[in-house]
Parts: structure tokens; C-alpha cells; sequence
């Protein structure tokens, strides 16, 4: 009988759980040992974390739930903050504050704090986007013109006094001119339409006339944090007084803690901010401590210097043996997957007509012609398909993800798989076909190729990557491992010089359609694919205001995916589990839904 199964203790987060109060009660030494998720059926495979958006355009004026937006089950901090809490993190990079400048993994670590705040914040139940900064916001019966009503009262850090809009229209735009935050051109198109207008009529109302109807999911997206692609509000008078190169490293912004002291590739250290207008955290400083090495991250946790840390599966024997410490399960928290990039078949932008760098079709995955009924075309969809089914997902998720997770066909699907072409599984474990297909295409000895994994703090990330590349490996592909700090990959990706291969994950969506900016000639961040099919469906899904078209247009995005292995293959989608140490209580009525790669709720996180 498996270790699970003879320890089926469990503390789940969800919309109806309730903490273990008696193991608290009691200081027992037991953890709480997470069960591996049983496969999802049709019926249950929308995650929570994909629930619709709180907002849905009608037929007229239509203001989206207003809550006080402080959760109403969010715990009352009414002693002065004091004592430390330590979070063990894999890779920390410099700290970078300013919304313009931001990369990752700052940007996704800073939503997860959080030392910024957004105009909406994924709830805790079902992660729907629900009011922030904004008290709530109203969708013109076209869906064409949004406007939010921003709250009063907001202070920002560092005495730069209140939020007002003039805050919240510069932060929006400095998201919009960026070169760096993977969604700019959507900030840009929806908030900044050369088609459209911008008007503040008072100091609290923002009026956003996009120029044409929108849907909603792109919008929720940049304003529904936690999520690595937010718009946050940053003050323009700390801009305007000290400069871009203080605002960035001593953010002036709104959320419950606020930046102190950082070191890069050391520690991030933040501040509990008082009487803070959302929540007052009980600690009275939190820190970061950057530590790449799995095993230092745990002997930390076992002697006491972290509180809690991103964590491998494989590390909860190491969790249980700590007297007092318990585990938190986060379901369908991450989706992970293949890219294949240089599939970048349109001339890169204000390039005059040159092919973007990483466009080489010597590379067997790259067709030299975009036409899918070429035979060239067919050459190259025959070598990606024999990569896709050459990787057995099942052994990945039984031995590295310790059963807490599934296969999935396509990255950013999670949740959705009814919806696909076939619910099952689409790129079965089979190497010896993987093997004849190379041969096929004309690779019968194999080649050669680069992969590397986009390190985002998901567990066992490393480790499913290098599984992949000895999968290639046993059907004679000759691979380059890169493990590399995900703020050296991005800079490639983001300039479309990346050639290989990456194994990505991502979070939730609130729609398959979330994630697909990153396929467009237009977008900052690039996955590596830019076919002019998808160039002309994925705007159509981002513009539909009816969720039946929408869902129209990402299905038939879907099927193109598939039926030419293009762009990217799923991997598995996981359950993240968070340690609890001894010192502090589980949170598990306070985690926001909207990306769950990252431990969040730490304004929420209380002493034992």
C-alpha cells in the first residue's frame, strides 16, 4: 500500500474547507498529508480557479459585484504587527518595482506579496475577479466602454499621500509603454485605443472607451491579481519627485506590505504596513530569501530559519518528519507544457519585412513554408509530433509529481479538457513510433537541440523538464539541458532569439483564450510560435463579447494546436502543496485564487 494511501490526512484548499482546528489546538506533531488528486472527469474538470468572471456585459449599464473588497472572512489584525515571517524562494533576481521596467520573476513574485495592489483581486473561493482598488466598475451595454470607480482612502507607501486616478491612469500607462510586461500591447490596445478615448470627469472615476467591443478576459486579467501579468498602482508624485530610478527600488505603492531593504540573488525584505486600508499583517516583516538548492530550502524549513517554502513534492517525507508542521493542497494550482520555438512564420514587427532571429527552418521542428498542406510543413509537424509522444507524462506524474496531478494535451486548457477534440489524453507514450516518425522526416539518427526550463516556482518544475530531455535523448535526440535562472532565458524568449525548446507552466485561466497573447506577432512576451492562422483567430477570441463566440474561436485555436502539434504540447497539470511550519497557522481561507504557483496570502498568514 502506498504512502498515501496509509496517511490519508488531508488539509484541501477550497470554497468549504475548514482549517484542522483540533491539530492546532492540540500542537500535534502530525502534518496533514495531502492526497493525490484523483483524475478529473468531464463533469468536474472546470477548476474553481477558471470559474467566470464576476462582470459579464448585458444589455445595459451593468456594475460587477461590488463587495467591501476586503474579504469579508479576512481576519481582523488589531495588535500592533511584531516578529518575522521567512519564506524560502528559488530565485529571487534584483528587486524591481516599477511597472514599466518589471521582468520576471519580479513581476510574479511582486503580485504574490503583495507590496502592489491591482483594480480587482481574484477571490478566495472562486477566483473571480472581484473589486481591489476599485470599488467596482460598469460595462456599457456594447462592452465597449468600461468604467471603474476608484476607491477613496488608499494611501500609498512611503508618505506619498492618497491614490487618486491620475495614479491610475499612469500606472495603467506605464504598463502600456513597456518593453518588458507580457501583456503591453493588450494594455495598450484596450486602456490606450488610438481609436478610443481615456477621461477622468473626477478625481475617483476612470471612463475607458476601448473604441470597439472587448472581452472581458483579457481585461480581467491585467486588473485581477494575483496574476504575473497585473497592472499595478504605483504613485505618479513619487515618479515626478525622485525619479524613475527611486520609484523602482523604493515603490512607492498600495498594498499591506511595502519594500524596505533588498539584495540581489541574497533577500527581498518587506514591511508590514499599519493600519493598512485592506488588511494589517500580524507580522511585522516578511522576507524573502532567495535559495535555488531544494535541499538547503528544507534543511532551513527542519532547523527553523523559514516558515514556509516553495517545495518539491518529493520534499513532504522531509515536511511530515518536522514536529508541528502540517501541509496545505492547492488543487489544479499549475499547467505545464512544451514550447517549440523559431515557429515564427511572420516578419518580425518594424523589421521591414526580415524574419524574426530565432526563425531558422534548419531546425527539423521548423517548416521553411507556413503553408500547412506543404510537404515541408508536414516534415516538421512529423518530427514535433514524434517529440510530443516520445515523453511519457503518466511516469512524470506518478514519480516526480508523487501522483498529485494528470496529463494534460494543451497548455492553458486546464479546467477545459471537455472542451478539447478528444477529453482523453492526445499524445500517448510511445517511443518506438517517436523513433520511426524521426526516421520518417528524415532524422533517423536524431539531431540536435536545446532545452530549458522557465523556472516560475512550480514544483518539481527542474526536475519534469530534465525527464523530458532524457526522453528525447532515448529516441536519439541529442540534447542540450540549459537550467538557467529564468531571468536569463526570458530576455531570449522575449526578443524571439530562443531556438529551442522550453518546458513552461503557468497558472490557471480564467479562459483558454488568457494565455494567448503570448502566440501573437504583437505581443511582448513571445512562446516562440506566430502562425498567421492563430494571428487571425486569437484577436477574434480576445474581442468576442459573447462567450459563445469566444469559446467558438479558442476551440478552433485548440484544434489547430493539436492537429499540427504546433506551438505547444501539454505536459500535466498539478496540485501545488505549500509547508506550514510550526510557528505559524495555516491560511487556507485566505489564498487567493487567481495564480497559485506562488505562495500568496502572507498578509493573512498569523502566528500558532
Amino acid at each position: 500500500m502506498s504512502h498515501w494511501l496509509r496517511n490519508p490526512r488531508s488539509l484541501i484548499l477550497g470554497p468549504l474547507v475548514l482549517l484542522l482546528a483540533a491539530i492546532l489546538a492540540c500542537g500535534s506533531s502530525a502534518t496533514s498529508t495531502p492526497q493525490p488528486a484523483a483524475p478529473a472527469s468531464k463533469a468536474a474538470a472546470a477548476s474553481k480557479a477558471a470559474a467566470a468572471p464576476t462582470a459579464v456585459p448585458s444589455k445595459k449599464e451593468k456594475s460587477a459585484p461590488a463587495p467591501t473588497a476586503v474579504p469579508t472572512k479576512a481576519p481582523q489584525v488589531t495588535a500592533k504587527p511584531s516578529g518575522t515571517l521567512k519564506v524560502g524562494q528559488k530565485e529571487l533576481g534584483p528587486y524591481v518595482g516599477n511597472p514599466k521596467m518589471i521582468g520576471n520573476p519580479q513581476i510574479f513574485l511582486n503580485s504574490a506579496i503583495p507590496i502592489t495592489e491591482t483594480l480587482g483581486m481574484a477571490g478566495f473561493d472562486s477566483g473571480a475577479v472581484v473589486p481591489m482598488l476599485a470599488e467596482s466598475w460598469d460595462i456599457s451595454s456594447d462592452s465597449q466602454t468600461w468604467t471603474f470607480h476608484i476607491r477613496k482612502g488608499v494611501q500609498f507607501h512611503k508618505g506619498f499621500g492618497e491614490m487618486t486616478v491620475e495614479d491610475v491612469v499612469f500606472s495603467h500607462r506605464q504598463i502600456a509603454d513597456s518593453e518588458k510586461h507580457a501583456r503591453s500591447a493588450n494594455a495598450k490596445e484596450m486602456f490606450f485605443a488610438e481609436n478610443g478615448s481615456q477621461t477622468t470627469p473626477d478625481d475617483y472615476t476612470w471612463v475607458v472607451d476601448m473604441g470597439q467591443p472587448f472581452s472581458e478576459v483579457p481585461i480581467y486579467e491585467l486588473i485581477g491579481t494575483p496574476r504575473a501579468v497585473g497592472a499595478w498602482m504605483v504613485s505618479k508624485k513619487q515618479w515626478d519627485e525622485d525619479g524613475e530610478e527611486e520609484a523602482n527600488f523604493n515603490t512607492a505603492a498600495t498594498g499591506p506590505w511595502e519594500i524596505d531593504e533588498a539584495k540581489t540573488g541574497e533577500f527581498w525584505r518587506m514591511k508590514a504596513v499599519e493600519d493598512h486600508w485592506r488588511v494589517t499583517p500580524a507580522f511585522a516583516e516578511l522576507i524573502f530569501m532567495e535559495i535555488p538548492e531544494e535541499s538547503a530550502r528544507v534543511a532551513g524549513f527542519k532547523t527553523g530559519n523559514l516558515d514556509t517554502f516553495v517545495m518539491a513534492l518529493d520534499s513532504i517525507p522531509e515536511v511530515e518528519s518536522v514536529k508541528g508542521a502540517t501541509l496545505m493542497q492547492v488543487p489544479n494550482a499549475v499547467q505545464a507544457g512544451i514550447n517549440f520555438y523559431g515557429q515564427l512564420y511572420l516578419p518580425a514587427r518594424d523589421g521591414g519585412g526580415e524574419s524574426w532571429p530565432a526563425y531558422n527552418p534548419d531546425n527539423p521542428w521548423v517548416s521553411p513554408n507556413s503553408d500547412i498542406t506543404s510537404p515541408e510543413w508536414a516534415t516538421a509537424r512529423t518530427v514535433r509530433l514524434a517529440m510530443a509522444i516520445a515523453v511519457d507524462r503518466e511516469a512524470i506524474v506518478r514519480n516526480l509529481l508523487q501522483g498529485f496531478g494528470r496529463p494534460i494535451t494543451l497548455k492553458d486548457w486546464m479546467g477545459f479538457e471537455d472542451r478539447l477534440p478528444s477529453p482523453e489524453e492526445t499524445w500517448p507514450y510511445d517511443p518506438a513510433r517517436a523513433k520511426s516518425l524521426l526516421a520518417e522526416a528524415g532524422y533517423p539518427d536524431g539531431f540536435k537541440a536545446t532545452l530549458t526550463t522557465a523556472i516560475r516556482g512550480a514544483p518539481s518544475e527542474v526536475e519534469a523538464c530534465e525527464a523530458v530531455a532524457q526522453y528525447w535523448d532515448a529516441i536519439g535526440i541529442d540534447v542540450d539541458f540549459q537550467n538557467v535562472p529564468y531571468g536569463t532565458y526570458r530576455p531570449t524568449a522575449v526578443a524571439r532569439t530562443y531556438e529551442g525548446m522550453s518546458c513552461h507552466n503557468v497558472g490557471p485561466r480564467l479562459s483558454p483564450i488568457q494565455g494567448m497573447a503570448s502566440f501573437l506577432n504583437s505581443g511582448n512576451f513571445s512562446w516562440g510560435s506566430e502562425h498567421p492562422i492563430t494571428e487571425e483567430l486569437i484577436p477574434m477570441a480576445q474581442k468576442s463579447v459573447l462567450p459563445a463566440d469566444r469559446i467558438k474561436y479558442e476551440d478552433q485555436i485548440a484544434e489547430f494546436y493539436i492537429n499540427e502539434v504546433f506551438g505547444q504540447t501539454g505536459l500535466y497539470a498539478v496540485d501545488n502543496v505549500w509547508p506550514v511550519g510550526p510557528n505559524i497557522a495555516p491560511w487556507s481561507d485566505f489564498v487567493k485564487q487567481g495564480d497559485l504557483r506562488q505562495i500568496n496570502g502572507f498578509e493573512y498568514i498569523t502566528p500558532r
